[in-house]
């Protein structure tokens, strides 16, 4: 028997598609459903490793913790991964199988990966009774619909009714509504069940006007109309925020347990990736957390972070030409603390050999850590488990570049030298009581008398705030409504809005 599915897509990217997703699938697992999140094409940078070593991305990993099941590559078969302005890696069931321009994916590699899709979406329905997928973008990119894998093209394939989400905050919602219906084929217009509404911000009565009229001349209504509330977002896939630190900064818990704020710059390398491990971070009551790209913002900063890179090479040129390679290897001299991560961990190294990224040979690091790196062809994909500090840690490894340690002290299968951190494991600072031991010996070396709380989790915080997705949906969209789209699909007889566009 297969289960019920939805595909919930946007007018724009960044509409809220996956919080929206999150927040479904965590209100079917409070009733009781056996649900799984799926996307099956996810263009990001931050990326997770499952237990069976594969890699997708962190959306689909949060979104998974939100139905309370495992991860695994079924729910993101296909995950590219930018490496510059015209080429990806393509990622396959969690492994590397190469890099393509955009044109050569979208010109053919793209619809030979369908089959690949819709047997992991047929899978995943097999096993469980609901699957709530997330579109990519928005299904209305007419120049892109012949070959899409991942909106309207899986929707049609596995018969999935379509919701569709708006950013209201944004302005022009209506309009982005009723434009994604009217661009769509009258094939695809089918399967456009209705709308949702997201960020709303006043007296829900001001818009109903507008949602009768959108009924009106759509045939569809809205299911729901989701407020404005800070702090809400999942593991980001794109851009510059940290999905906790809202929530941390505006909540009333943001006062340091000590006397003394902890101030924390992160370098905005290029191609940044899982920038997310510093959501850890910024869940810590006290603990500001910034992203900087100028010399000058480090000076009153107690802990730099250089995180992980899908460019390494071209990361640690661009911390040359910013000067922040100058301050960087000031600072360890001075003794003040950084942390380099996986990408950061390397440029932080004495040299760097890389013929598979950037295909530049071998490259001088900034030597501040005795490492030696090369790039091997083959991606690490690990979830190592150790103890640093005295505490417990596991995090998750996601690299080409193989280090050669030679000196200072053992530290997540990197080094330390002085008050300089260099790790491949992403994710160490989720577990609580090394993040605590850690951010004691920050503020000891930064002269801080911060405190970190003794009683946060970052584990309660995210699922606290998946609680709140699920709260949401629960208190602000019509349910049944929705599970009858789950499990009888899109309403019969729609009203085709014209023009359309070509079957």
């Amino acid at each position: 028997m297969t289960g019920g599915g939805l595909l919930v897509a946007g007018t724009t990217s960044d509409a809220g598609k996956s919080v929206v997703t999150a927040g479904i699938c965590r209100w079917l697992v409070r009733q009781g459903v056996k649900v799984a999140p799926f996307k099956a094409q996810n263009m990001s940078l931050n990326s997770f490793v499952t237990r069976e070593g594969a890699e997708i991305g962190r959306a689909q990993a949060m979104q998974a913790q939100a139905c309370r099941v495992e991860p695994t590559a079924l729910m993101n078969p296909v995950l590219l991964k930018p490496g510059g302005e015209q080429s990806s890696q393509v990622v396959l069931l969690g492994k590397p199988v190469g890099e393509l321009s955009a044109r050569g994916y979208h010109g053919g590699r793209q619809q030979q990966l369908l089959g690949t899709v819709l047997e992991c979406l047929a899978e995943l329905r097999g096993t469980y009774d609901a699957v709530i997928c997330e579109g990519a973008g928005s299904p209305a990119e007419i120049n892109l619909r012949r070959t899409d894998i991942v909106n309207m093209g899986i929707a049609r394939n596995a018969e999935l009714p379509v919701l569709v989400v708006g950013d209201i905050d944004r302005g022009g919602v209506f309009a982005s509504f009723y434009g994604t219906v009217a661009l769509l084929s009258r094939q695809d217009q089918e399967l456009i069940a209705g709308f949702l509404v997201n960020k709303f911000r006043g007296d829900v009565s001001l818009l109903e006007p507008g949602l009768d009229m959108l009924h009106d001349l759509t045939g569809r209504r809205t299911y729901g109309v989701l407020p404005f509330r800070h702090g809400l977002g999942i593991d980001e896939e794109d851009g510059l925020r940290i999905s906790l630190r809202g929530a941390v900064r505006e909540s009333e818990v943001s006062s340091p347990f000590g006397e003394d704020v902890l101030r924390v710059a992160v370098c905005a390398v290029p191609l940044m990736s899982n920038f997310t491990d510093v959501d850890a971070l910024a869940a810590e009551p006290g603990v500001v957390v910034r992203f900087v790209d100028r010399p000058e913002e480090l000076a009153d900063a107690d802990l730099v972070v250089v995180p992980g890179t899908r460019g390494t090479v071209r990361a640690l040129e661009w911390l040359r030409e910013r000067g922040l390679a100058r301050a960087l290897v000031r600072r360890a001299d001075e003794g003040r603390p950084i942390l380099g991560i996986c990408g950061g961990f390397q440029l932080l190294g004495e040299h760097i050999e890389d013929d598979v990224e950037s295909r530049r040979g071998q490259v001088e690091g900034l030597g501040v850590l005795p490492v030696r790196v090369r790039f091997a062809r083959e991606k690490t994909l690990a979830r190592p488990v150790g103890e640093a500090l005295g505490e417990p840690v596991e995090g998750y490894e996601i690299h080409h570049g193989v280090a050669e340690v030679t000196g200072g002290e053992p530290f997540l299968d990197g080094c330390r030298v002085g008050r300089t951190w260099g790790t491949h494991w992403h994710g160490s600072l989720e577990s609580d009581g090394f993040r605590r031991a850690f951010l004691r010996e920050v503020a000891a070396a930064a002269g801080r008398r911060f405190v970190p709380a003794p009683d946060t989790s970052f584990a309660a915080l995210r699922e606290e705030q998946l609680d709140r997705l699920g709260d949401l949906i629960e208190q602000h969209a019509d349910t049944d409504a929705l599970w009858r789209l789950i499990e009888s699909g899109a309403p019969q007889g729609l009203p085709f809005i014209p023009p359309g566009a070509p079957a």
